[in-house]
């Protein structure tokens, strides 16, 4: 293998593991990433640490779980300062850099030789400033925004683009391969699209994507009554607004298909294929319309740990190390990529230890999996819990419940909860006693989520030591105003 290979990670924003065409949906038109399953190997059961956006994006990052780092919530407060926020309802008096003092991959990188870029959303605090070994900064400085007209952060200056905002992400990742694709050093190129987070509103998606889907049923997207617990400033409907919405979400998917695509072409017109790792992945799953749910984990009050919101896509390629058509079954998880990555770029020695995740290089390169593999996965949003394994998921939460118990061989989509079932006691004992000898080995208690009061509306402050004092999470739906129209806050 190349010594130092190259890395494109590419990461979109509430693209559920379903809305894929590698992942069997076959109404959805990814060809590009699809190629790219079919080139490469692809991962069917890969979990994100949280069901939402910055504490996903953090642990990624840093390979701890949102009670190691701190970030239980999006990042609501904390992106700009005052002086620099356009935008001023966007809530933002302050930039906190809320990974401040984490080692992360990407500073491990940078400081092993490689060049860094990342052209897209970082939602991670701080926006302004390049930090954790990032040289190449093209990012937006909030969680989200419209699809047109959105704030780019260029050369420390934000600027209003009025083009497609996948595109402009698309044309940074670009503009960085154009400049140091080629040179003598590595490079790692973070792509981060907003895409296929919401606004999916017609007017949001230029039309030769979203004609796309102008006969297209959506029944890969269930259409069920809304949740008992669903939040009510989710963009939902039904109908032709259903269809809107639908049509918008798909449409984004595919535009960000085309993206990868260009980005695909460009290696292949430079002949660095072989010297490149390409991971494709999401941040957190995504519900539209599933267990009657519109949204991710904070879709609903108490948050909800469904596959669909937890499950992400995964892809890895890298032709000649490899091998294609490549289906690796087992369970993953997003706090296991740090020491992939590292391992992988043939920097293992620089992975920290005592991390919560383990490796899974070698089935990367299609060796037999180790004796360690996982065989079950953690996750977590504040005061709610879950342990998956194969067959069963156990969902805590703290502290008086409701509680779930799920068995996935009998019931995949998670229809009967057995928590009240006594023949499951035993089971469910078990379960509990795990996740709770998990989290009391890997959490920190000054940033443990079951101390926090998160909401799922946003987070305004540093936890722990670092931390401000006082709350640091909101406890009201944040609304902007966007021609005439209510919406929540990016998350």
């Amino acid at each position: 293998m190349f010594e130092h290979p190259n890395i494109i990670f590419i990461l979109t924003d509430d693209q559920g593991a379903w809305a894929l065409g590698a992942a069997g949906n076959q109404e959805i038109l990814t060809p590009n990433l699809d190629q790219l399953a079919h080139d490469g190997a692809y991962f069917p059961n890969f979990f994100c640490a949280s069901p939402v956006c910055s504490p996903a994006r953090a642990s990624i990052l840093t390979g701890l779980t949102p009670s190691q780092h701190g970030i239980h919530d999006w990042i609501r407060s904390g992106n700009v300062p005052a002086e620099q926020c356009p935008k001023p309802f966007m809530d933002d008096t302050r930039a906190i850099k809320y990974l401040a003092g984490l080692p992360t991959y990407t500073q491990i990188l940078a400081d092993n030789g490689y060049v860094c870029g990342v052209s897209g959303k970082w939602h991670l605090g701080d926006s302004v400033q390049p930090q954790q070994g990032f040289s190449y900064w093209r990012v937006i400085p909030y969680g989200g925004s419209d699809y047109y007209g959105a704030p780019i952060l260029r050369d420390g200056q934000i600027e209003i683009d009025d083009r497609y905002l996948t595109d402009v992400i698309t044309e940074g990742a670009l503009d960085f391969l154009d400049r140091y694709g080629q040179g003598e050093q590595p490079f790692y190129l973070g792509v981060h699209y907003t895409a296929p987070h919401s606004p999916w509103d017609a007017v949001q998606h230029p039309e030769d994507l979203r004609r796309r889907y102008a006969d297209c049923p959506f029944a890969s997207c269930p259409d069920e009554a809304v949740h008992p617990w669903q939040i009510n400033s989710a963009p939902r409907g039904v109908g032709a607004r259903r269809r809107e919405l639908l049509t918008g979400y798909y449409a984004s998917i595919s535009g960000v298909d085309r993206g990868v695509g260009m980005l695909l072409a460009w290696l292949d017109a430079h002949d660095l294929r072989e010297q490149t790792l390409i991971v494709f992945t999401g941040d957190n799953g995504m519900n539209m319309g599933h267990h009657g749910v519109w949204g991710k984990g904070n879709g609903t009050f108490p948050q909800n740990m469904y596959d669909t919101s937890v499950k992400v896509p995964f892809i890895a390629a890298h032709a000649g190390q490899i091998p294609a058509a490549a289906v690796a079954n087992g369970l993953f998880s997003h706090y296991d990529l740090l020491p992939t990555l590292l391992e992988y770029a043939g920097l293992d020695a620089h992975i920290p230890p005592a991390l919560p995740g383990r490796s899974f290089a070698a089935a990367l390169r299609g060796e037999r999996a180790p004796a360690h593999e996982h065989i079950v996965v953690y996750d977590e949003y504040g005061p709610v819990r879950m342990i998956r394994a194969a067959r069963w998921k156990y969902i805590h939460r703290y502290p008086y419940g409701p509680h779930e118990l799920y068995d996935l061989v009998q019931d995949p989509e998670e229809r009967h909860n057995l928590i009240d079932d006594t023949g499951f006691a035993a089971v469910v004992a078990e379960l509990r006693r795990d996740l709770e000898a998990w989290f009391c080995r890997f959490a920190s208690p000054e940033r443990d989520g079951v101390r926090q009061p998160v909401t799922g509306k946003g987070q305004t402050e540093r936890v722990g030591p670092e931390g401000g004092g006082g709350t640091a999470f909101a406890a009201d739906w944040y609304y902007i105003e966007a021609d005439g129209t209510p919406r929540l806050a990016a998350q």
